[in-house]
């Protein structure tokens, strides 16, 4: 349930990542310098270009930090579900052998109980 959970928070993220990358490329686009305003009014629009990308790169940042956790999470989520199926693998060879070997001891028995 967990892994499910985990996997919806991480498409959920993967997509507003995108979303900030795509605002932040629209961002760009609308920055151009224009020759018939004053120098000041260039420098202003500038100044608030750069205070909307800081914040979508903020904001990009904290989306990267949560989607990494979410991962993290996943992949421990991974590493646990190996080591229950190693151990599994473990009781079930452990239970093989024995089994066999008490095959073989009743095999031993009954060749020397008909001679």
């Amino acid at each position: 349930m967990t892994e499910i959970i985990a996997g919806g928070m991480i498409h959920d993220l993967r997509q507003k990542i995108q979303q900030i990358k795509s605002d932040l490329n629209q961002l760009d686009e609308s920055v151009s310098e224009i020759p018939e305003l004053i120098t000041s009014a260039n420098l202003l629009r500038s100044n608030e270009y750069l205070l909307k990308a800081n914040d979508k790169k903020t904001e990009l940042l904290s989306a990267y930090e949560q989607y990494s956790v979410a991962l993290e999470k996943l992949l421990l989520s991974v590493f646990d579900i190996q080591y229950d199926l190693k151990e599994i693998l473990k009781e079930q060879s452990s239970i093989i052998s024995s089994q066999r070997k008490k095959l073989s001891n009743a095999k031993t028995k009954s060749r020397t109980t008909k001679k």
